[in-house]
């Protein structure tokens, strides 16, 4: 049997992927990795960092930029080679040729700043895989939080959260925790929209009306589910401990907890694809990028984790 082969995006030319990923480059990890970007900018950050300029060996999928690239500046010049070190990578995990993808971080506004509609990471792999229904994950050594929704605004949420979304969330959300983690019957709390899980209706009613019967449907279906749960109880640390996984119903309802409790060592997974993708819990930090003092913690991590998934998880039929 051949060894995993792990597909790592370096991301934003400008931002701290290339430093990351040639932090990454001096481990000795249980899998063949393969960086997809610019060997030129690899080259040239490892010079600026003081670091292997031969890259440690590890096989790099060259990529060239469209434009010349300054750290910590952006360009939208390059916004489509950043999308084509993720067609690059998605084609390899359909194929077979990569067992998992791991992403460093992209500057969404960039993107769209040249032109190209891009919401993020879980969105754009979505689409390019044909998966209907992307979940996003992230999770620290002892918390794992999803997201009903991701990237909306507030004032569209409540819209958002339907009996078909927490039926189909909910449905991928005890298939990919069971498949990728190992857990045969995880135990998800889904937490309320509102303060207090609605205050029986006197704080809104999308917690009786949609949320409730969503979890009744789960429980009936056999999944060992609880909520709505208020978001201020369940992640007190012994509610905590009865659960594998919490649902929260939107993006700054369950990170914050997660970012506190592990940010720099937590990963992004994307569940509901047929391919592995999993990334770091940051941004691009632009600051950072080309001084040294970026922390690679969070996608090392990420790595790993692909790592232990791919060895663990039957590969699904792709659309």
């Amino acid at each position: 049997m051949r060894p995993q082969r792990i597909a790592v995006t370096v991301g934003e030319p400008a931002g701290i992927g290339p430093d990351l990923c040639l932090a990454l480059a001096s481990l000795d990890l249980p899998a063949s990795l393969v960086i997809i970007g610019s060997r030129e900018l690899l080259v040239e950050r490892a010079r600026m960092l003081g670091l292997d300029a031969t890259l440690g060996g590890v096989e790099v999928i060259d990529v060239p930029l469209a434009a010349p690239c300054l750290a910590g500046r952006l360009d939208p010049a390059n916004a489509r080679h950043v999308l084509a070190l993720l067609d690059r990578a998605i084609a390899g995990c359909v194929s077979g040729e990569f067992d998992a993808m791991v992403t460093a971080p992209v500057q969404k506004s960039v993107i769209n700043d040249a032109g190209v509609p891009f919401t993020g990471h879980t969105e754009y792999l979505a689409t390019e895989t044909g998966a209907t229904h992307p979940v996003m994950l992230l999770a620290t050594d002892t918390l794992r939080v999803a997201l009903a929704t991701t990237h909306l605004p507030l004032r569209a949420v409540s819209d958002a959260i339907t009996a078909e979304l927490l039926d189909t969330t909910l449905r991928i959300l005890g298939e990919d925790v069971r498949r990728l983690w190992g857990i045969s019957r995880p135990r998800i709390a889904v937490c309320g929209l509102n303060p207090h899980a609605g205050e029986s209706g006197h704080l809104g009613s999308e917690d009786g009306d949609v949320i409730a019967p969503a979890v009744e449907r789960a429980r009936a279906a056999g999944m060992l589910v609880d909520g709505p749960i208020p978001a201020d109880t369940v992640f007190v640390p012994r509610a905590l401990s009865n659960y594998d996984v919490i649902l929260a119903m939107y993006h700054d309802q369950g990170l914050p907890v997660l970012k506190h409790a592990g940010f720099g060592h937590a990963v992004n997974v994307t569940l509901g694809l047929p391919i592995i993708r999993t990334s770091v819990d940051h941004g691009t930090a632009l600051d950072l990028a080309g001084t040294g003092r970026a922390d690679a913690g969070s996608l090392i991590a990420a790595t790993r984790l692909a790592i232990d998934f791919a060895s663990r998880a039957p590969r699904r039929a792709v659309p």
